[in-house]
């Protein structure tokens, strides 16, 4: 009966390749939000160019002025020689003005706005490297739970196996029984012996549907959503062997993303220098603006040619001194780059071993899976002899147990070998920088 679950479970799930999963797996929701980030930079980078833009200004509108009550003294003249002083309490007035003024700014010379022009276009390069990097993470990841998934289906399959021989064992044990050539004995263990395949095949179940969740999450699907991995088609054919270290190598410092974000970090460093140094040198501007003004409305729009002022003027500026803030600025930067070069030089020593590592990993894994395959064509064997000993009455039923046992461990094995040799292979791409050459270009 769960045999039949089990059945009915997988004919209803959805199937998914391994190319759809990686391609999903470049768009979960980690890569979309370093995605994201790389739409942030850009648009720091309109920023900096903004700086570099003529600054246009509208200012329009009418002001209202009031004047409160106050003192004012005058003082008159009477004669040459004599004067008289008055001083007059003022009421208080209100006085409306209308004006419209258009400015003008243009920047003629400004090294440190060109240098953060620039620093943010360098930005943007070492965002998208590290976009890229959190896309191989992301789909390196997917390709994992697929593979799971898939191991976990292919395990379903063999436990199910399993449980059928025992059914086959325990009918023949029954027939040797009742044909007086076993004991009730060994019918007893027959029974036990399929319970026991039949409780594994359950157990499996339930990592079968962890492993669907756990994919489908990853994938920024419905966690109630079935999946069914389909047959990439690595169990039917030889692992191809690892590729040369050296060349993994070479490889890896060509392609890695990482390491292209990490060299791009310290331009990024050495520019802020550059933009701090900036105030060592004047800034060259250029401004003009004019400016139409009237004390009542009707003027204002009939009278064009009264009330204008035009103003302009090309500025130099200069900072001779600032408090040493300049020198302390640019010894900050250089710091920082020499923080950004020790941590390109460390990061580039580390990929070199991960290289070195996954590397490692794939051969010992085609290793495994080479004498896993043995393994299963000689438990295979024994199987075979066990049960031809069990019919002709010289076996028991604990020998073709203890055969049966052998070979769902030795194909259980061999599953998980080809399994983890693919999983490593693709360890070794991401490791290399070429899980998808298309980015490292």
């Amino acid at each position: 009966m769960s045999a039949f679950l089990v059945v009915a479970t997988l004919l209803t799930a959805t199937p998914i390749t391994l190319e759809e999963t990686r391609q999903l797996g470049r768009k979960n929701t980690q890569a979309l939000q370093a995605a994201l980030d790389v739409a942030v930079a850009q648009e720091d980078q309109r920023v900096a160019r903004s700086g570099l833009l003529p600054q246009v200004q509208l200012n329009l509108g009418p002001s209202l002025d009031y004047v409160g009550r106050r003192r004012q003294v005058f003082t008159v003249p009477i004669s040459e020689t004599e004067t008289v002083t008055r001083e007059v309490v003022a009421t208080s007035n209100t006085a409306d003005s209308y004006f419209a003024s258009l400015g003008l700014s243009q920047v003629i010379y400004n090294r440190g706005l060109w240098k953060q022009l620039e620093q943010a276009g360098v930005n943007v390069d070492a965002v998208r490297n590290q976009a890229i990097e959190e896309s191989d993470t992301s789909e390196l990841e997917a390709i994992r739970r697929f593979f799971n998934l898939f191991l976990s289906q292919a395990s379903l399959d063999v436990l199910k196996a399993t449980a059928q021989r025992s059914e086959e064992q325990l009918e023949r044990a029954r027939a040797l029984f009742t044909a007086g050539r076993v004991g009730k004995s060994e019918e007893i263990a027959a029974r036990v012996n399929l319970g026991n395949d039949r409780i594994n095949v359950v157990q499996r179940q339930n990592q079968l549907v962890a492993d669907q969740v756990q994919l489908a999450v990853w994938l920024a699907r419905p966690g109630t959503e079935l999946l069914q991995a389909v047959d990439p088609g690595v169990l039917q054919q030889e692992p191809a062997p690892a590729p040369a270290l050296d060349d993994a190598i070479k490889q890896a410092r060509e392609h890695r993303a990482l390491l292209k974000a990490l060299q791009q970090r310290v331009q990024v460093a050495e520019l802020q220098r550059a933009i701090v140094q900036g105030d060592y040198i004047p800034r060259v501007g250029l401004s003009a603006r004019y400016s139409h003004n009237s004390q009542a409305p009707g003027p204002f729009f009939s009278e064009p040619g009264y009330g204008n002022i035009f103003n302009g003027g090309i500025t130099l500026t200069w900072d001779l001194f600032n408090g040493f803030n300049t020198d302390a600025q640019s010894a900050r930067a250089q710091v920082n780059i020499r923080k950004a070069e020790l941590t390109f030089a460390q990061t580039a020593r580390e990929l070199e071993a991960e290289v070195r590592r996954s590397h490692q990993v794939l051969e010992g894994q085609i290793a495994s899976a080479k004498l896993a395959t043995d393994n299963r064509a000689v438990a295979q064997q024994g199987l075979a002899l066990a049960e031809e000993r069990f019919r002709a009455g010289a076996g028991s039923t604990l020998d073709v147990r203890d055969a049966q046992l052998k070979l769902t461990q030795a194909e259980l094995v061999l599953l998980q070998s080809r399994i983890d040799v693919e999983i490593a292979r693709y360890a070794l791409f991401r490791a290399m920088g070429t899980l998808n050459p298309g980015d490292s270009q």
